[in-house]
């Protein structure tokens, strides 16, 4: 929960008239009253008896009534807003939240009837606005000496109580939320997300793998964005600004982002020291052995976490960060999403509060598999998935390291934000092994010999399509290749999203049976948190290897041998799976691709 604080104003009234008005997109919904000084008060979007302009007179009646000259911004206007991912809080919900935010800001303490009039406004799900106006009415002034402090303490009080996205308050390591009128301007332009997010992500992929100035700024304008240098007079380069091509304010200036505003660690000083003192050597390598060698720079740093103390530890995060970035750069399309929200969702865990040093053993051997995937000579193919797995793996395991570096440092904020790219890293890490099986399991196709004694599977034009009789044969498979979890998944709430994977694969031309065996044997299942989940997961990479899958020749798919072995997942080690979030019922797999024949 995030309060924050916009430019006190003059103009009641208009504010008021905005937030009651349909946005300047269309983008206000059901605008109503959730709460008010008074709770006789009418809303304006509810009853006949009260306009807009009356609660305007009313809310500014005690202004009007001061003594002696008005004050010249009398507006007090503060925005209350959820993350998106936060449970959506009822309208008694918010206004609790903003009689504590008033009570917190010393605008209208609890017990107070003489305390400034105020009302709080809800036209979306995730945020309210509250407007009040700075005169008590008892004709003194409010004092909101630290206003945003106090309210943003009372903010964690309700994450807690309700289970929203927990924040720290005052570290300064938190990223800069776009703005609603970039995310409006935006959507005008039709561009899929503000400017601001988009010029973070390049500059940070271009800190991440660059290793000097000049680099820096030149894989910023191979990006396709704007750069400008900010120079001393002694000639030497001591800031730098971005701006996307075309976004221009409204006098055709373009708009610019210093790295500083972007995040707190994309400021020219902090983008050098990482590759000072001195960048490691990387030389240019095949991609697959890139990723190999990344694997092993990764779990030489397993112990060295952290174990030249507290300031080291901060550099260490921090260059863990900057390798995710670069293994999302140069990673497969399989998995790319998966790395690329792992990279968002890491950020705040690889900034540390407080001073950090930067000649940790563990931030070197970051560093330095970080420049070997940059410097490697192109990106994954499908013929390095495997040696893709292993670092994924590596990384996996690294981030639960981090997460409980922060634990023991008591760093709130950051061990969430490590324990989500966690998760993340762990579904990348199931769906890539369910290409590697769909490339090295080899299921039978339809047809093919089962071997003495077996019997033919049913074609699919006598199976049904759906209902009990499918359901039946997909649980019937599910017993036969995972029988010591069989019961469980099919109690599983995932359990008819994991039954439409299998149908899509039968839809395919293979046996359920036989694949789904295929998948369960590349990893353990006794430690997942949902086998029913993991299991999809698994299918779900099965099914995007067989996708991008060249056609068969003219004249048949040839036939493979069956196989229901997989090979064990490179480099795997024994450490325990952080179960991930759980997948809808339903989700944008249904529809199962159909081999060539």
């Amino acid at each position: 929960m995030n309060p924050k604080k916009a430019r006190e104003g003059n103009d009641t009234a208009g504010l008021l008239r905005y937030l009651y008005g349909p946005g300047k997109r269309d983008e206000h919904l059901e605008p109503r009253m959730v709460g008010a000084w008074d709770p006789g008060i009418d809303d304006p979007a509810r009853s006949p008896n009260m306009t807009i302009s009356d609660l305007a007179l009313l809310l500014d009646a005690p202004v009007r009534a001061l003594r002696g000259k008005e004050p010249a911004k009398h507006v007090y206007h503060v925005a209350v807003r959820n993350a998106p991912e936060d449970p959506l809080l009822s309208d008694e919900q918010w206004a609790e939240v903003a009689r504590e935010m008033l009570h917190a800001a010393g605008i209208a303490p609890h017990g107070d009837d003489q305390g400034c009039r105020w009302v709080a406004v809800r036209h979306a799900d995730d945020h309210i606005h509250i407007v009040a106006t700075k005169a008590r009415q008892d004709g003194r002034q409010p004092n909101v000496w630290q206003d945003i402090v106090k309210m943003q303490a009372r903010a964690r009080r309700f994450e807690t109580q309700w289970g929203l996205r927990l924040l720290t308050s005052g570290d300064k390591t938190a990223n800069r939320w776009p703005k609603t009128g970039e995310a409006e301007k935006a959507a005008r332009r039709q561009l899929p997300e503000p400017a601001r997010v988009t010029l973070h992500r390049v500059a940070r992929e271009a800190a991440a793998l660059a290793q000097s100035d000049a680099d820096f700024f030149a894989r910023l304008e191979a990006a396709g964005v704007r750069v400008k240098q900010r120079g001393a007079p002694d000639g030497n380069v001591t800031g730098y600004a971005i701006a996307l091509p075309g976004d221009r304010d409204n006098r055709s200036t373009p708009v610019w982002f210093s790295g500083a505003k972007l995040a707190p660690d994309l400021s020219l000083p902090r983008v050098r020291e990482r590759w000072h003192p001195a960048a490691p050597t990387a030389s240019a390598v095949a991609p697959a052995e890139a990723w190999r060698t990344a694997e092993e720079k990764v779990r030489a740093a397993a112990g060295q976490l952290g174990a030249g103390g507290l300031r080291q530890g901060a550099g260490d995060v921090a260059a863990l960060g900057d390798l995710i970035v670069a293994a999302a750069v140069s990673a497969p399309a399989l998995v790319r999403s998966e790395l690329r929200s792992a990279v968002v969702e890491y950020e705040r865990a690889g900034r540390a509060p407080g001073a950090r040093q930067l000649d940790g053993q563990a931030r070197a051997l970051y560093r330095t598999a970080a420049w070997t995937l940059a410097r490697a000579t192109s990106a994954a193919s499908r013929n390095d998935v495997a040696a893709v797995l292993g670092l994924l793996v590596a990384l996996a395991t690294a981030v639960v390291a981090v997460q409980r570096w922060h634990q023991a440092q008591e760093h709130r904020a950051q061990a969430q934000a490590a324990g989500r790219a966690g998760k993340l890293l762990w579904e990348a890490v199931e769906v890539t092994a369910g290409a590697v099986t769909a490339r090295d399991g080899q299921p039978r196709t339809r047809g093919a010999s089962a071997g003495a004694g077996s019997a033919r599977r049913m074609p699919s034009s006598s199976v049904p399509a759906a209902g009990a009789g499918v359901g039946g044969t997909m649980a019937a498979a599910v017993r036969a290749a995972v029988p010591g979890h069989a019961e469980a998944v099919l109690a599983d709430e995932v359990w008819p999203a994991l039954r439409k994977r299998l149908m899509d694969v039968e839809r395919g031309g293979e046996d359920p049976r036989e694949v789904l065996t295929a998948v369960a044997a590349r990893r353990e299942l006794g430690s997942a948190e949902s086998v029913a989940e993991v299991l999809t997961w698994r299918l779900d990479g099965w099914l995007r290897a067989r996708t991008s899958a060249s056609p068969a020749p003219a004249g048949g798919a040839a036939k493979r041998a069956s196989s229901g072995a997989a090979k064990t997942i490179p480099g795997r080690s024994a450490q325990p799976f952080t179960g991930p979030s759980r997948v809808p019922g339903g989700d944008q797999h249904e529809g199962g691709p159909r081999r060539a024949r």
